[in-house]
């Protein structure tokens, strides 16, 4: 790095300063250079762009070319956050999910006072960078001065710009952090950047996300990202460059304005990713926010160690799921009335080699909940909101679901009774198989969860059983090769009589 340049420098308001020799400026002052930049290492290199309350179902509705440039080249996965009591779909929690790559179950932050937040168990992507690849060049600019303040992303940057302004920042602020930026990019040497857009958040506010401001608001922004991708191709260095850019935001806004809810506006986010490696057009229904983080650490040639505990996967690495196969096959609701016409979310239909075994069901209820389904997030949770399935954050794609709470909600007669069967696995020769998968589980009442292994087709036997509620976790079991077992299927029987629901993901089975 350039003799005499401090690895860790602040530009607050409009002067540059070392971190450790004095504070940040709290009122704007005379223009200085834009802060110097340890000299880079990488030819890999990452642009994250973070826009603050921007809603993907409203970018097609803006003119916004150089974002639907990124989609048309780029992947564009899009998904649902969680909701209280997990976490409220505000800035403190969205982009601590961005940045650290693990949701707020783990990151701890809840709200916008960042209490509870778990920061050094759970740092962000460039704090982590720090530690384990000190010699990238890094760099933040933001003007959501928690985003600073609260360690939640800049921490770890070589230098950061931090604006002045209230918890809201102000409407100008993205026009600095883009052209210092845009300078930065074309000037010096940066590996791995950090740059927040904001005021298409103040404009869902004032505006609401269904007005015209809003989509001008998407439009000036995305003009910024136009520049930067610019900045990024003039580079005199770019033919040898690997560069990545990720798009992404921290929660979505209602039609007249607002978010912190439950909403599915509210919950809405995206990634959006071009570079090396990641495929053009794609639209992944995989993609979960807490993907960013292991997106840039993938382009950046480096592997999280599990003790990292990341939630997130990288973008271009598609889940092997067997639910996920019935995606072009879901259909739209049936029974259910909250649920728009439009959104084709369930099946009764089990992937290849599954079954549902529902002989003991009770008759009537909610067609779409009539034993065993497969279902996505947005169509099982517009079912009924605020009954925690908002949280079923684990969950990816098409998942399964027993839901005796919703079917019970039409005239019905007997109980919930559903047994879902996994393929019969090879074990031969083997003497330990492990069942891995994702769940969330409530529990009341008299209701029953189980899991059990038939071996060679006999008769099943209990494994394993929920009495607790389980909020959407990764679970292992293993259990030894009985002698002269070539072949294990797993069940899963809900039994309920509504009461609440379970959800599998994700399963996953090894012999060894």
């Amino acid at each position: 790095m350039p003799s005499g340049i401090p690895r860790r420098s602040v530009l607050a308001g409009t002067a540059a300063l070392t971190a450790t020799t004095a504070p940040l400026l709290t009122a704007p002052a005379a223009r200085a250079a834009a802060p110097v930049l340890p000299e880079g290492t990488s030819l890999d290199k990452v642009l994250v762009i973070g826009m603050d309350g921007l809603r993907h179902d409203r970018i097609a509705a803006a003119q916004a070319p150089h974002l639907k440039s990124l989609m048309a080249n780029g992947t564009f996965g899009t998904s649902l956050l969680y909701a209280n009591p997990m976490a409220a779909t505000s800035s403190g929690p969205g982009w601590s999910t961005v940045s650290t790559g693990v949701w707020p179950d783990k990151h701890g932050v809840k709200d916008n006072s960042f209490t509870g937040k778990n920061y050094g168990a759970y740092p962000g992507f460039l704090a982590r960078l720090a530690q384990v690849r000190p010699q990238l060049s890094t760099y933040a600019a933001v003007d959501w001065r928690p985003l600073h303040t609260q360690g939640t992303v800049t921490a770890g940057a070589d230098a950061t710009l931090v604006l002045d302004g209230d918890a809201d920042g102000y409407t100008g602020h993205d026009a600095t952090i883009a052209t210092e930026t845009e300078s930065i990019l074309r000037h010096q040497n940066p590996d791995v950047l950090f740059v927040y857009f904001g005021n298409t958040d103040i404009v869902g506010h004032n505006s609401g996300a269904a007005s015209t401001s809003y989509l001008n608001a998407i439009d000036v922004q995305d003009g910024y990202v136009g520049r930067l991708l610019a900045a990024v191709r003039a580079r005199p260095t770019y033919a040898s460059e690997r560069w990545t850019v990720l798009v992404t935001t921290d929660h979505g806004h209602t039609d007249p304005g607002g978010h912190g809810g439950s909403a599915i506006e509210e919950r809405r986010a995206f990634i959006l990713a071009q570079g090396p490696g990641i495929a053009a057009g794609a639209r992944p229904i995989d993609t979960r926010l807490v993907d960013v983080a292991a997106t840039v650490f993938r382009q950046l040639g480096i592997v999280p160690d599990p003790s990292w505990g990341l939630d997130g996967k990288p973008v271009q690495e598609r889940s092997t799921d067997p639910f996920d196969a019935l995606h072009s096959s879901l259909s739209g609701r049936v029974d259910e009335t909250g649920i728009p016409a439009g959104v084709l979310g369930f099946t009764h239909t089990a992937p290849s080699g599954w079954s549902v075994i529902n002989s003991a069901m009770g008759t009537g209820g909610m067609t779409e909940w009539r034993g065993w389904s497969f279902a996505t997030d947005e169509f099982w949770s517009r079912s009924q909101r605020d009954q925690s399935r908002e949280l079923n954050v684990r969950s990816r794609g098409v998942f399964a679901v027993a839901d005796s709470d919703e079917w019970a909600d039409k005239a019905s007669s007997g109980t919930y009774d559903s047994t879902l069967v996994t393929p019969a696995y090879a074990v031969g020769g083997r003497s330990s198989v492990r069942l891995d998968f994702t769940t969330f589980y409530r529990q009341e009442g008299g209701q029953t969860a189980q899991i059990l292994a038939s071996w060679n087709g006999g008769t099943p036997v209990a494994v394993r059983s929920y009495t607790a509620d389980v909020i959407s976790q990764p679970q292992s079991l293993t259990l030894p090769v009985p002698s002269g077992a070539s072949n294990v299927s797993f069940r899963f029987r809900y039994t309920g009589a509504n009461n609440w629901y379970w959800v599998i993901d994700a399963v996953r089975v090894t012999a060894s």
